[in-house]
Order: structure tokens, then sequence, then C-alpha cells
């Protein structure tokens, strides 16, 4: 199984995550994904992601001037996207405590 099968349920975490830290626009959040370890992340797979997080009242977002070019669409959690990420990493914490029980039956 390659990675990109792995981070389908995983990524909308990961990028609310990111958001969580700090306003970003879409470039830069793909771009911190990819210096996490994340290389094989583009704008195909990110974009998605955030209208279905904005659809759903996890972030919200506000064009802004950029002085290289175009205007930027920057992303913020709401108060919903941080009860979301907080159910993502308990979630999360869940299976990989299942993953690592079956990995230690094994040794």
């Amino acid at each position: 199984m390659r990675e990109s099968q792995m981070l389908k349920g995983i990524l909308d975490g990961c990028v609310l995550r990111v958001i969580a830290s700090g306003e970003v626009y879409g470039y830069e959040l793909i771009q911190k994904l990819k210096n996490a370890g994340f290389e094989s992340v583009v704008g195909g797979t990110i974009y998605p992601i955030l209208q279905k997080l904005e659809k759903n009242g996890d972030v919200s977002s506000v064009m802004k001037k950029s002085a290289e070019g175009p205007d930027r669409k920057y992303f913020q959690i709401t108060e919903q996207g941080q009860a979301t990420l907080q159910e993502f990493r308990e979630d999360f914490e869940k299976l990989v405590d299942k993953v690592e029980t079956i990995w230690r039956k094994d040794k």
C-alpha cells in the first residue's frame, strides 16, 4: 500500500492542524506539509480538502492582497474546527494504538 492510499482519511486532520498553528494560504499550506515530509502532496489533493473543510465550517477564509501577484485566500481554523481537530487527534491516537497492538503480537 502506498502512502497516498494510507493518507486518505488522515490528511484532513493534518491540514486542520497546520491551519490551527496560524493563518495560511493554499500554496503555503502545501509547502508546510511538504516540509513536514508529505512530499507527494499536491494542490489537486489539498484544495478540495480546503473546500470541504470550509463548507463544513471547520475553517473560514478571507481574501487578502499579495505583493507578489493576485489576491490570496487565507484560511483560519474556526471554533468548530478546533473541536473537529481534537476529535481527529483522539480518533487517530486510538487507531495508532490498535495498529501497534497488532504489530506487537507478531513479535
